[in-house]
């Protein structure tokens, strides 16, 4: 019986580790796109480059970058949507890379944990539902994630894109 080198308990399954090494490339991928993007425009910043989860992070670091951020994070989204374009154009598969570009992303979560925290206990106070504003997708996960959290509440989404909200209700 021969020894093997590797410890098969903490060794990653061989479909995990491919899943690790095609985020990686995504990212790869994407990082290229999007500093191709910032010498088009002349813009300076640097590419950091994570796996969490289940999904690849670029993150663009720099000053003077919230033109590319835009109003309420629109240009952002556009700018994520081109990237993970590019993404599935060389890879053949859907992305669901996150980009973020001066730490916007970072600091709307933070802002959004706030504002499902606050729903919350306005919901646990007034045992009423509570409708929040419009969101785009990311910040309604965020939102859903947040309240899945928090004991005595639930949430769900209602409307059409681009009006779709959040509504948190107390738990039945």
């Amino acid at each position: 019986m021969s020894e093997s080198t590797t410890d098969e308990a903490t060794a990653p399954a061989p479909s995990a580790q491919a899943d690790t090494d095609l985020l990686v490339r995504e990212g790869d991928i994407a990082g290229d796109y999007v500093e191709r993007l910032l010498d088009i425009v002349d813009y300076d910043g640097d590419i950091d480059l994570d796996v969490e989860g289940d999904r690849a992070i670029v993150a663009v670091v720099g000053k003077g970058l919230s033109p590319l951020v835009g109003p309420n994070g629109t240009t952002l989204d556009a700018l994520q949507e081109l990237t993970r374009l590019a993404v599935v154009q060389q890879t053949g598969v859907r992305s669901r890379l996150m980009l973020d570009v001066g730490g916007y992303r970072a600091q709307r979560r933070s802002e959004l944990v706030a504002i499902a925290k606050n729903a919350a206990e306005q919901v646990k106070s007034i045992g009423e539902p509570v409708n929040l504003d419009a969101m785009n997708p990311f910040e309604r996960k965020v939102v859903h994630d947040a309240i899945a959290a928090i004991d005595g509440v639930r949430s769900e989404s209602e409307g059409e894109e681009p009006s779709r909200y959040v509504v948190v209700h107390p738990s039945e």
